[in-house]
């Protein structure tokens, strides 16, 4: 059977300034097309497992594997390329104020050198997707939180990431335009086949979308519900091909035409 884990653990602790361990032994595989929540109380651990992830944290002990590739002594081109794999969706938002909502959203696909007439299809696709269209000119600081939140998730998902960190993204938001994001993030899992790793205090929302749980407590993680070995992982592929009529279908062949040019 084939291996499709794109994110493992083994035995990894984490701290800050040689102070006590933030996180100790963590030790868990997630396959590709999973969607887990990430809960725990505040100062928990939960930003820093996600942070190790993403490679802006080291891991004071432990092996840490993404994408089959052990990272311990990647280089800093190579944790970049890694990172090209992979977004993450801030709660506060972290979005660049002298630029419009279409650079903005712009901005990953700039950054990988790609080209400006695919970068307009694009980000007008996408735009449109999390319902942002008429707002492509206007300046962030100008819209509403929730409007905000959406224009970040549309720059994390416009260079369709394998794996997606939401860290808290619906924290400031009201219920109706947290269900909206939650929509759009369920979404991107089904039609693109990313792997999702969601933040959040919200019982409601666990108990609404019923993901199986991933639980920061006393610096060790557990799982709650269904482990991490019982979920049903979706080949990439497979997702891909269902939906043709789906913005992600078309997002999806869009950056694929990107990628080739």
């Amino acid at each position: 059977m084939e291996d499709n884990t794109v994110i493992s653990f083994a035995n990894v602790g984490a701290r800050y300034d040689d102070k006590n361990d933030i996180l100790t032994d963590v030790s868990f595989n997630i396959g590709a097309g999973s969607f887990y929540f990430l809960t725990g109380a505040s100062g928990a651990g939960k930003t820093t497992l996600l942070r190790l992830i993403y490679q802006l944290h080291k891991p004071c002990r432990g092996m840490i594997k993404l994408f089959g590739r052990p990272t311990g002594n990647m280089s800093r081109d190579e944790i970049t390329n890694l990172r090209h794999k992979m977004a993450i969706v801030f709660q506060e938002y972290s979005l660049l104020s002298h630029m419009s909502v279409f650079d903005n959203v712009a901005l990953p696909l700039r950054v990988r050198g790609a080209d400006e007439g695919k970068i307009k299809k694009l980000v007008t696709k996408t735009l449109e997707w999390v319902g942002l269209a008429k707002f492509a000119n206007a300046n962030p600081k100008t819209l509403s939180g929730g409007q905000q939140q959406r224009v970040s998730v549309a720059r994390a998902i416009i260079v369709q990431p394998s794996i997606l960190l939401a860290d808290e993204p619906t924290g400031n938001l009201d219920d109706e335009n947290a269900s909206r994001l939650m929509e759009l993030f369920i979404q991107m899992n089904k039609m693109f086949g990313t792997t999702i790793i969601l933040a959040t205090h919200s019982s409601k929302m666990i108990e609404t979308y019923k993901f199986p749980v991933m639980h920061v407590e006393n610096h060790r993680l557990s799982f709650i519900g269904k482990t991490h070995n019982d979920v049903p992982h979706v080949p990439l592929k497979s997702v891909r091909d269902a939906g043709a009529q789906n913005y992600f279908s078309e997002l999806s062949k869009q950056f694929d035409n990107i990628g080739n040019s």
